[in-house]
């Protein structure tokens, strides 16, 4: 096994267009992911769309083709889909270091505000509805349309693909689900294979992500092991809080769809057993709306918000990791199989589908629920439309985009 810890610049990393790329340092990649942590508003689809504009458009650690490859992949797979893109990326660019340092990158800011939040929830209730949080909302249209624009025009060169990222866009309007959004790619790459005539396709360059199969099989056997073995400690012991985590990390295994799917099993597990009221619940998860990064950093709140054991700052990280380990253990261990998968002709031309489907589940989304939830009048639509030329005419950075955003969504409102 490669050992990139020792000198993770002399490590190469050869791209998709076969350009050697040095592994990255470990803060670099931390550092990155703090900063859009901080101001990755909108929800997955949303945050897929910073990543975008951070790592492909801006940084170029990759090009669209690979990340949209970890984008399908990643939505194939249980748990928070943007989340597990970051984790990809961050063992892509510094290995095992950077994938820790790309999830607390992205997941700290909003989980500290949220064990804080549970600390006065009567403090800050006004929050989710506050101008400078509804500007926040409406530069995600921005971004989201500028991830649709731009991956369009790479991924569905031609009428066939166009074609199945507008057929899948309406498979998901009809079936607003995890559903139809599984069903929309599962489609994308029949069509792909079967239909779409390529060429001879050049040997793709194998993207190293420095995780061996024997790794990623021991990771996926860990997660089967935790999946089966956590419920039936859990049942014979009477201790609670090791019920508690079975629960979150099954809540963090078997949703798809992203975090607001897990709300109702979150829900089931902490407020008939009284562990949370049901109005301290639903404050909580008012905030979550309000704060950037993923939508399962909930977990934290709820964990600070319980009685003994739990409860603060332990309780929140608690349960924080027992939901977000099964992400860590799904994606990484999936990887090194996925890699290799997609070298063959086969499976690229399916890929080439699912792409063109991945570009029309995004352009669902950028209606419902990104602009459904941010544009009620012609200023929002204004606000929408020059944050969108900030982004793609001015190529300002996103992060001074959402700065510029917030203040204009507070003007607005006084």
């Amino acid at each position: 096994m490669k050992h990139h810890r020792a000198k993770p610049a002399a490590s190469p990393v050869a791209d998709d267009a076969g350009t050697l790329r040095a592994r990255g340092p470990v803060l670099e990649v931390f550092l990155a992911f703090l900063a859009l942590g901080l101001t990755s508003f909108g929800g997955p689809v949303a945050h897929l769309g910073y990543f975008r504009a951070e790592f492909v458009e801006r940084r170029k650690w990759l090009d669209d083709k690979s990340y949209s490859d970890l984008v399908a992949l990643c939505q194939f797979l249980p748990g928070p889909a943007s989340s597990q893109v970051g984790i990809a990326l961050g063992i892509g660019r510094a290995g095992w270091g950077g994938a820790l340092a790309a999830w607390l990158g992205f997941t700290l800011p909003s989980a500290v505000a949220l064990i804080l939040f549970a600390a006065g929830v009567t403090q800050w209730a006004g929050l989710a509805q506050s101008g400078a949080v509804h500007g926040l909302k409406v530069v995600a249209v921005a971004v989201v349309a500028q991830a649709v624009w731009g991956m369009a025009k790479s991924l569905c060169p031609d009428r066939l693909r166009a074609g199945v990222a507008i057929a899948s866009a309406l498979l998901v309007l009809a079936v607003p689900s995890a559903v139809g959004q599984i069903a929309a790619i599962v489609a994308g790459g029949v069509v792909g294979r079967w239909a779409l005539q390529l060429g001879a396709l050049p040997a793709a360059q194998h993207r190293d992500h420095g995780v061996r199969k024997s790794t990623g099989a021991a990771l996926l056997g860990l997660f089967a092991v935790l999946l089966v073995a956590l419920p039936m400690l859990a049942a014979a012991t009477p201790w609670q809080p090791l019920s508690v985590i079975a629960s979150f990390y099954q809540s963090g295994a078997l949703v798809f769809g992203g975090g607001h799917v897990v709300l109702p099993l979150l829900q089931a597990s902490v407020v008939p057993p009284g562990l949370v009221t049901n109005d301290v619940f639903l404050a909580g998860y008012g905030a979550a709306q309000a704060v950037p990064g993923p939508l399962f950093t909930f977990a934290a709140f709820l964990g600070a918000a319980m009685p003994g054991p739990f409860g603060g700052w332990a309780g929140g990280v608690a349960l924080l990791l027992a939901i977000f380990l099964p992400a860590f253990l799904l994606v990484a261990g999936a990887l090194p199989f996925w890699e290799t998968l997609r070298q063959r002709d086969g499976v690229q031309r399916a890929m080439a589908g699912v792409n063109a489907a991945v570009v029309g589940v995004l352009l669902a989304a950028l209606y419902d629920p990104v602009w459904t939830s941010a544009i009620h009048s012609k200023a929002d639509f204004g606000l929408a439309l020059a944050a969108f030329g900030l982004l793609v005419y001015a190529r300002m950075s996103p992060v001074w985009v959402v700065g510029l955003a917030a203040v204009a969504g507070w003007l607005l409102a006084l």
